[in-house]
């Protein structure tokens, strides 16, 4: 009765030190995480919840999407890291099991040039430390946390490739549009050239009116060009992503893409579990804690089990020829002395690991929520914006064929003409750059509502 009230009086305090422990998760997230209430969520729907073949539903962008995440080379390293956590795991599970090892030897000898005699042993020594302190239960929480961590890293690293991928692609989606337009506007400039020469020869143009037309044409042709190279260049970054040589990517058009346009960002408290950082964040966090617990372990006596047994004919008068089976059991009990200022440093360190784990946690889902915050007041503006931007390239299309008139039948000079259509080519370039701006922040906002997954 005795030993039974001792043993639970010593587990009772043992609990009491914190070494057994487990992690308990986060379950609050900061008050308004997402800014002010105007952007505030209270709906579950999560747009972050869909996949990215709901989200992205061009043929075209699935077709490199399902490549990168097979061939690119961070993708690749992400698995093994899993595969590597994984190993340590098992390594940890594996630790709870005696330790064998077969250790045979054979010997033969004589004295004073007699007769030699031969002795031999076939012993199976084992070794088992009893987890009573918690070091090894640490330890194995501490890898699973850690294999955890391995799998949300791999998961952070698709979600930053499927954005990656989404935004090279409608970068040149938007780049061939602009590149279009402004290859229609210099056909048109070439046509207003030619006719500026003929009223420069009619003598309807002064010099200066002619050298203008022309210099704002060559300006055109010089951002024709600029965009032809920014579409190799961003073609260029997508083969990188593939882990390819440099090639043409086959692509649709702008004006064609069907993308979600109402949704919801979700309630704050689903950051917790849809952002592969955050939750990584935390795993760091759980690591640091069995350490911590681990450092605790440290302070407490190591008991091992240990034995051997086996067959020999070296054991005195004991056991002749042709030999016997022998076996032995011996228990220790390891207390440590004169490491305790070592212990005591270790636990500090681990406490101040511990902290800062928990404030990398605690600044990564404040992260989080200024991403949602931003990406969602992008979208929102660029919405807003699409609709002045179409009105006011009609209003300015509609100058350009009145100013162009009113040249060939009044006096009106051929600067008016030149703002006119300069302005439309700047318009008529910003409108196609706001939708990709639109489309932009709407995959950032999926990326960092946690998308991504299948």
């Amino acid at each position: 009765m005795r030993k039974i009230i001792l043993l639970s009086a010593v587990t009772v305090m043992l609990s009491s030190c914190g070494i057994y422990n487990k992690y308990k998760s986060v379950s609050e997230v900061p008050e308004g995480l997402y800014g002010s209430e105007s952007v505030a969520a209270t709906d579950t729907t999560n747009f972050g919840n869909l996949s990215w073949r709901e989200v992205f539903t061009d043929p075209h962008l699935q077709v490199l999407i399902d490549s990168v995440l097979v061939k690119n080379t961070d993708m690749q390293t992400a698995h093994l890291r899993v595969k590597e956590a994984e190993a340590s795991l098992m390594t940890a599970k594996l630790s709870y099991l005696p330790s064998l090892f077969l250790s045979p030897e054979g010997t033969a000898s004589s004295f004073d040039k007699g007769k030699a005699t031969q002795t031999y042993s076939l012993p199976v020594t084992a070794s088992w430390e009893l987890d009573i302190f918690g070091r090894t239960t640490n330890t194995k929480r501490s890898a699973k946390a850690a294999y955890q961590q391995s799998k949300e890293y791999e998961q952070a690293v698709k979600t930053q490739l499927v954005s990656a991928v989404a935004n090279n692609y409608y970068t040149l989606l938007m780049l061939d549009a602009q590149y279009d337009i402004a290859v229609a506007t210099e056909k048109a400039w070439q046509e207003t050239v030619r006719a500026s020469r003929a009223m420069k020869k009619a003598g309807m143009m002064n010099e200066a009116g002619l050298a203008q037309t022309e210099a704002n044409y060559y300006t055109i042709r010089t951002t024709v060009l600029d965009l032809k190279e920014q579409i190799n260049q961003v073609e260029n970054s997508m083969s990188l992503l593939l882990a390819e040589v440099p090639h043409t990517v086959q692509r649709g058009k702008l004006n064609n893409q069907q993308l979600p346009e109402n949704f919801s960002i979700g309630v704050p408290l689903q950051m917790l579990s849809n952002r592969p950082d955050v939750r990584s964040a935390e795993y760091s966090l759980a690591q640091a804690f069995y350490s911590t617990n681990s450092a605790r372990a440290s302070f407490y006596p190591s008991i091992t089990l240990s034995g051997s047994a086996g067959w020999t004919n070296n054991a005195g008068s004991m056991i002749l020829n042709p030999g016997k089976f022998l076996a032995s059991a011996v228990a220790s009990l390891t207390q440590p002395l004169f490491n305790k200022g070592t212990n005591i440093a270790r636990l500090k360190i681990a406490k101040a690991q511990q902290e800062e784990a928990r404030l990398n946690f605690e600044q990564t889902l404040l992260n989080a929520g200024v991403e949602v915050n931003e990406a969602l007041v992008q979208y929102q503006t660029a919405r807003e914006k699409a609709a002045f931007y179409e009105k006011q390239v009609a209003s300015l299309q509609t100058a350009v064929k009145s100013t162009n008139l009113l040249m060939k039948h009044s006096d009106i000079t051929y600067l008016e003409v030149l703002t006119a259509q300069q302005t439309l080519l700047n318009a008529q370039l910003s409108q196609v750059a706001n939708r990709f701006t639109e489309i932009q922040g709407m995959i950032t906002l999926y990326q960092s509502l946690g998308g991504g997954r299948m």
